[in-house]
């Protein structure tokens, strides 16, 4: 646990070891103790290391399918076998549109009908001598007044997903959002969308850090590292990566200006292999 706790804060193995004392054990205590002390500002959301894998993406019809199948060494990512693997359990939750991991994996699989896709699997497991898994799945669907843009990163190592509503012809501006998305990390979609236990914590972990002033000034400066939480963690304030003089609410507002209809993010997702 020190040394996860580290790895997340940049903070020495001794007052590492303090923090995880101090909050018996309890990491995510110890995280916000130690930026109270003004000791951690960055803070990653892992400290341990990732699973291998690679995230595919298929389209169908109306559908677009999104599976991360998972396996133990980056070798066998990058084997043919195991990307033809992928490609099929894609194609196939896009052919399908099973409703859940766990319904898909008990569906027939359809080019080979007397195996289970669970069954097909584990063939490609004693093919490969490797434990493989299909780690999740989504499926997200084309209509009328949305746009969706999807982006791969890192060769399926990270893929995002942006759906806009207001037209079903901004695609390109979706992939656009999608693209920052991948580089820019977004915890939230907007500040409506921030938990409240994530807001008081970042407030007392605020106050801890300003102790001895005066109430009005305290408030003014809480609201002010509020509101840059929420330009850095959420999407519609974040800066554009391509043009940071604008948010993204703001390319979507020039985007729109000639439409009769505003555009909206109405969802997105963020995948990272492992995480």
């Amino acid at each position: 646990m020190i040394k996860e706790l580290r790895e997340r804060t940049g903070v020495g193995m001794g007052k590492c070891k303090e923090a995880l004392d101090e909050a018996k054990g309890d990491m995510e205590l110890a995280i916000a103790n130690l930026r109270k002390a003004g000791m951690a500002t960055a803070v990653k959301k892992e400290g341990r290391e990732t699973k291998e894998g690679m995230i595919g993406i298929a389209e169908n019809g109306d559908r677009i399918a999104i599976v991360e199948v998972n396996a133990e060494t980056d070798f066998v990512v990058k084997n043919d076998r195991f990307k033809q693997f992928l490609d099929s359990i894609v194609q196939e939750v896009a052919k399908t549109n099973p409703a859940s991991l766990e319904v898909f994996l008990q569906q027939k699989y359809s080019k080979d009908p007397a195996l289970t896709i669970d069954q097909y699997r584990a063939t490609i497991v004693q093919t490969i001598g490797e434990n493989i898994q299909i780690r999740r799945l989504t499926i997200l669907r084309k209509a009328a007044d949305r746009s969706i843009g999807v982006y791969s990163h890192l060769g399926g190592k990270i893929v995002t997903t942006v759906e806009i509503t207001g037209s079903n012809k901004e695609e390109a501006l979706a992939k656009e959002v999608a693209m920052h998305t991948a580089a820019a990390a977004p915890e939230y979609l907007s500040p409506e969308k921030v938990p409240q236990e994530i807001l008081a914590q970042e407030k007392e972990i605020v106050k801890g850090q300003i102790q001895g002033k005066p109430p009005q000034i305290v408030d003014k400066i809480v609201e002010g590292k509020i509101n840059a939480f929420y330009d850095a963690n959420c999407l519609i304030r974040q800066k554009f990566i391509k043009d940071d003089t604008i948010s993204i609410t703001d390319l979507l507002k020039k985007q729109a200006k000639d439409q009769s209809k505003p555009l909206v993010i109405a969802n997105f997702t963020r995948w990272v292999v492992g995480q």
